[in-house]
């Protein structure tokens, strides 16, 4: 591979509109027939809401998620569904369904020119629908809710509550309480009341030796009551309703229309607060007053999906006007995709990788849920976060430009961070923060990560048999240790590497954007402060000493993610140390003390050696100096440096080494994959493999199986599957685009027979945009027009 600097004299002119040409409305999912389920729904949102949107049987239903809705057992909970019908049956000779991306709503048409238009608001929490038609129709309109009772969670549906998973009725009592659900004449309201009585966070405080530092616990579910009202002007509430939808039973509250009309409308308005029942009504009664559906509010909206549109696209193949052309559905789903991320763009905790705000009928996903679980239900928990997942989810807003969007998932780990700092100093007694791989929102680890099955007695502390730990100290001699601190499921055992990894996502936003990160670097300190002091505790306890003869800390015990376990400076945590301490060091100077730059620079000297060996007859990435010499899972940290840390790439020393691992460095077969989390495509990317690159990304953003395009999975995780989404959209990105300082490397893996008109952006505020043809660069705008000169186009 070679390239050449990008003379700005071949370049079209600057001023070009690039996606003046382009439309993203192309991209329209759009069907002529009703579904089967709720498997076959199409997304719908805003602001922190995702409706399911389907019409099955002329019923248009959809569900009700929302960003943050944790009940006591940290499940995330929808807020119901509602249920559509109009007569006459205006869908009996014609049906369409589209979701219109440029605008953000759904249409749904049918005879007689009937028209029902759903949409959400971005700055309010409200839904609206409404219908026009030639005919006059009545609307029958159903709030379906299946938490009309207390309901005791079954061993399988215990997965939803992450920290109970795989736990017994017998043995531990979970409970969804039931919602309160009040009926009025043209209205209704319902809540859901988390009880203080009943909160995971604190059984699983008991669990994990806390017990007695309960109050000082920061409880993000302690009081949280949310729910809705649904108004429906124009009806009345004509009583109640029991059937079945899929599997569960429920009860529906029915409002009628008075009378037959060419206009009709409703609208749902939610409200989510740490109040009384009487605090929360009055928050919801304000929201209320405010939820009319102006016109005014509707040209805002569409302002925002405008300006969301351009803030970054790839298109591709778009000249060709295929549809069955693999390009052109690659670069369908890379912008339908962002569609789904942008339904909690200013939600106050992250889209969830295990379904985002989207989950449906499980009976429809895994055969071993069916007629087990309730529309509540996800694989992986609700309230917990997996950071191996989720940080796919938020690495591609960087490229397109999604900055706002990224705070939530900074928020989620600033807000745990004081609970996972005193869990620190309470075991081992140094400073930092230990964040494992599976943690709840509130910053402790998931419960069953703690030890399976909560042990014998479920209600009190771990026993001192079941906290001892086994480890080998550098003469190789064998010692145990009562450690309170580490946990039993030999996955996440000793797994700390996401919270490197979020500060390296924080720091490159930083560089991005050029904002102010002060507010983050309490967290981002301590991350690195706890792989520190951590290992100096260890060390000490096993050898004597806190470091090595070279001055290096000995990172045991420790783990490169899920698979090498019992490992010596796994390159996971090496590649992240080294990468976070240097970006730390390269902040700008009002926003760090020189105390804490002295302190960051004796670290980053403290940081071992990325190691190698010999494997497959290639020199390849080791996953670590050593480690207890079993492979337990199918990640491949050996390629965390080319990715998320980019110390090796294109334009990189050693490239070579790093291509030798991707090609050769894997210990099993199932370390390559593209489903799910698996990051291969953008592997390639990174490695400027253009073909292998251009294979995987394809197989990766190729249409999901389920109806709807981007509803992929379950994978290994759930459905919608938005990490698979996520790695795809990176994948493609880099492809496109990579950066290295302020060096800016265009098409570096893309492909000859992709054109493309492409808005990305780059570090220091800089933005790149590309018209590509037959793999030559027609147009090009670079922003600001100074950074042109740091833009290399890859020549294949």
């Amino acid at each position: 591979m070679k390239y050449h600097l990008l003379l700005f004299l071949f370049i079209l002119p600057v001023a070009v509109n690039f996606a003046k040409a382009q439309d993203i409305s192309q991209y329209n999912v759009a069907w002529t027939t009703q579904s089967k389920n709720s498997s076959e729904s199409m997304p719908l949102g805003g602001g922190d809401i995702g409706c399911n949107v389907w019409v099955e049987n002329n019923d248009i239903i959809f569900y009700i998620g929302r960003s943050g809705t944790f009940d006591e057992n940290s499940s995330m909970l929808k807020l119901g569904r509602v249920r559509l019908n109009l007569s006459p049956n205006p869908f009996k000779s014609s049906f369409r369904q589209e979701l219109k991306l440029k605008e953000g709503y759904i249409e749904i048409t049918g005879d007689h020119q009937t028209k029902v238009k759903l949409w959400v608001e971005v700055f309010q929490p409200v839904i609206h629908v409404s219908i026009n038609s030639a005919d006059q129709l009545t609307a029958k309109v159903t709030y379906e809710n299946w938490r009309t009772e207390d309901h005791s969670l079954s061993t399988e549906e215990r997965h939803q509550a992450y920290g109970y998973s795989n736990t017994t009725p017998d043995k531990l009592t979970v409970i969804t309480r039931k919602d309160t659900i009040r009926p009025q004449s043209s209205s209704l309201v319902w809540y859901h009341q988390n009880r203080n009585s009943e909160m995971i966070i604190d059984r699983e405080a008991i669990q994990q030796h806390l017990g007695d530092a309960k109050a000082q616990l920061w409880n993000p579910m302690k009081d949280l009551i949310f729910g809705g009202e649904l108004l429906a002007p124009g009806m009345k509430f004509t009583g109640n309703l029991d059937s079945i939808y899929v599997a569960n039973k429920y009860r529906g509250w029915v409002y009628q229309s008075v009378k037959p009309a060419n206009k009709l409308q409703f609208s749902v308005v939610l409200h989510t607060a740490h109040a009384s029942p009487t605090g929360w009504m009055q928050g919801l009664q304000k929201a209320v007053n405010s939820s009319a559906a102006t016109d005014a509010k509707w040209q805002k909206n569409l302002q925002w999906w405008q300006q969301y549109w351009n803030r970054g696209y790839i298109y591709i193949n778009t000249d060709k006007k295929d549809q069955s052309d693999k390009g052109w559905e690659v670069g369908r789903n890379y912008n339908v995709f962002r569609y789904q991320l942008a339904c909690n763009a200013y939600g106050e905790w992250p889209t969830k990788f295990n379904g985002g705000l989207f989950v449906f009928d499980a009976d429809f996903v895994k055969g071993e849920y069916k007629n087990k679980v309730t529309p509540d239900f996800r694989r992986w928990g609700g309230g917990n976060f997996t950071a191996q997942n989720q940080r796919l989810v938020y690495w591609p807003m960087l490229k397109s430009g999604d900055f706002d969007m990224m705070k939530p998932q900074f928020e989620f780990y600033n807000r745990a961070l004081d609970n996972a700092t005193l869990r620190t100093k309470k075991y081992w007694g140094h400073s930092g923060a230990s964040l494992t791989e599976q943690v709840e929102n509130f910053g402790l680890p998931a419960g069953h990560t703690y030890e399976r099955l909560w042990g014998k007695d479920p209600h009190s502390p771990r026993s001192d048999s079941s906290s001892t730990r086994t480890l080998v100290n550098q003469k190789g001699e064998t010692m145990k240790f009562i450690d309170y601190g580490f946990l039993t499921n030999q996955w996440v055992v000793d797994h700390y590497d996401g919270q490197l990894e979020f500060s390296k996502m924080i720091l490159d936003y930083q560089q991005y954007t050029g904002a102010d990160i002060s507010k983050y670097l309490p967290f981002i300190d301590a991350s690195v402060r706890f792989f520190d002091e951590h290992y100096q505790y260890w060390s000490k306890k096993l050898n004597g000493y806190p470091l090595d003869a070279n001055g290096k800390l000995i990172l045991y015990p420790g783990a490169a993610l899920e698979t090498y376990k019992g490992a010596t400076n796994a390159v996971s945590t090496v590649a992240g140390l080294k990468t976070v301490l240097n970006e730390l060091l390269e902040l700008p100077s009002k926003q760090a003390t020189i105390q804490q730059r002295t302190y960051w620079k004796a670290l980053l000297n403290r940081i071992p050696t990325i190691t190698t060996r010999e494997l497959n007859g290639h020199t390849v990435i080791a996953p670590a100096e050593k480690w207890d010499g079993k492979v337990i899972n199918s990640e491949l940290p050996q390629l965390y440096p080319v990715f998320p840390y980019h110390i090796y790439g294109v334009g990189k020393p050693d490239l070579q080494l790093a291509i030798d691992t991707w090609h050769f460095g894997a210990d099993k077969k199932n370390q390559y994959s593209i489903i799910s989390w698996h990051p291969d495509p953008i592997y390639a990317a990174d490695l400027g493999l253009t073909e292998e690159a251009k294979d995987l990304t394809t197989q990766k953003l190729s249409n999901a199986t389920y109806r709807f395009p981007t509803f992929w999975g379950p994978g290994l995780d759930w459905a919608p599957d938005h990490n698979w989404g996520g790695s795809g959209m990176i994948a493609l990105q880099e492809m496109m685009l990579q950066t290295d300082g302020k060096k800016t490397y265009l098409m570096p893996a893309w492909p000859k027979d992709w054109n493309a008109i492409v808005k990305l952006h780059a570090p220091y505020n800089t933005t790149v945009e590309a018209t590509i043809k037959n793999g030559k660069v027609e147009k090009l705008k670079v922003t600001p027009q100074t950074r042109t000169k740091d833009v290399m186009v890859m020549q294949q």
